[in-house]
């Protein structure tokens, strides 16, 4: 007897384990590419180079099964290099149609690198095409397949001319260098890709375009938001544009699907507040994104105590271990015989307080403890004028 397959949300939660085990400390980054792929939806990841923007995408979009355009966008960069050349058959019969078959706007999965350095003529394109998912060619309008088209760049576009094209991107993630605490687990993965990158070791895909787009499409027959869930959502997004962070009426509805999304991976029939991490992701400008931090944690935190079983995104691939290892090791650095200077000292200060805050979100048990160890750590170090006497 064939063996049946296996359910698509164990699939999809496949895809995460499988991203997770390669690419360290990035679990909350890979939940946000699932939430939307499965919920149809675009998004960016920003930050400096070397910190597996691109890898990360690429990997995910093997998971897929699905047909998949990637480019390097520049300002020379020409229309026909995204969006198929020209037929010159039929041009020469007085007909202007572009051979899309294996371009963008064939694609189901796409990936633009370095999105914001294109120019005019292709992100003018680009907009209908993300936003309505249709492609004008010859005064023919084409509809796309493009389910999710995930951007990188390394920062955030300040030219007021792509602020459109960055709205298109409803997730705006950050891709960062790891914390210290990462460091070994680092060399050894990274050591472990490019064994596998040089080898081009093969990815068999686990799900598909088509099932994913036929999940989103049922949204409506599955997913059911509770009162309790649109009352807390009006709050925070009174809070946030409070705040002076604008956040359009259709971009508030368009999060409702990212919600749905979060809550169909883990196998819910209706979101709830710990499905709210998604708005930490919202940002226009960097310098919001602490302010969404801190507007969202206090309902997540009150929703970890509610339910303390809950799964909370991101901390899973916090290592109890690698974390008291590095207290351990900054402990010694810091009650070393000779005295630090303030770079120094500002650096060991610095991984206390991405230790701490990595013990915050874990769910282990131990994590507590060590909370306390670093507290006594900092406390002593802000007490003392020498570091040698703590």
């Amino acid at each position: 007897m064939a063996q049946q397959p296996q359910p698509l949300i164990t699939r999809l939660a496949g895809i995460a384990r499988e991203l997770e085990s390669r690419f360290l400390g990035k679990d909350e980054v890979i939940r946000l590419l699932l939430i939307a792929a499965v919920a149809g939806e675009h998004a960016v990841l920003i930050g400096p180079p070397g910190t597996a923007k691109s890898a990360l995408i690429r990997t995910f979009a093997k998971l897929i099964q699905a047909r998949y355009f990637e480019y390097l966008l520049t300002r020379f960069t020409e229309p026909n290099e995204i969006f198929g050349p020209v037929d010159i058959a039929q041009f020469r019969e007085g007909k202007y149609v572009r051979r899309i078959e294996g371009m963008l706007p064939d694609s189901e999965i796409v990936f633009l690198d370095e999105v914001f350095k294109s120019n005019s003529a292709i992100l003018n394109a680009l907009l209908t095409l993300l936003n309505e998912r249709k492609y004008t060619s010859g005064g023919q309008v084409i509809r796309v397949p493009v389910l999710s088209c995930f951007g990188a760049s390394n920062e955030v576009p300040a030219d007021e001319t792509l602020t459109a094209i960055f709205d298109r991107f409803l997730l705006r993630i950050r891709s960062d260098n790891l914390d210290a605490y990462h460091f070994q687990d680092l060399l050894q993965k990274g050591l472990d890709n490019e064994i596998m990158g040089l080898a081009d070791a093969p990815v068999q895909p686990l799900a598909s375009a088509k099932e994913l787009g036929e999940l989103h499409r049922t949204f409506g027959q599955r997913i059911r938001f509770t009162e309790e869930f649109f009352s807390q959502y009006k709050g925070l997004v009174f809070q946030i544009r409070a705040e002076g962070i604008t956040l359009s009426d259709r971009r508030v509805v368009k999060l409702l699907k990212l919600f749905a999304a979060s809550a169909t991976l883990d196998g819910r029939a209706q979101p709830d507040a710990g499905d709210l991490f998604v708005l930490k992701h919202i940002w226009n400008n960097e310098d919001q994104a602490a302010i969404l931090e801190a507007i969202v944690a206090p309902a997540l935190e009150a929703h970890y105590r509610e339910h303390p079983g809950a799964r909370r995104v991101g901390a899973a691939g916090v290592g109890i271990e690698a974390l008291s290892a590095e207290i351990d090791r900054v402990r010694q650095v810091l009650t070393g015989a000779s005295g630090l200077g303030d770079v120094q000292m500002f650096s060991q200060l610095k991984a206390l307080n991405e230790i701490k805050s990595a013990l915050g979100a874990s769910p282990d048990p131990r994590a507590p403890e060590l909370a306390r160890r670093v507290e006594q750590l900092l406390e002593a170090t802000f007490r003392s004028g020498r570091f040698a006497q703590l």
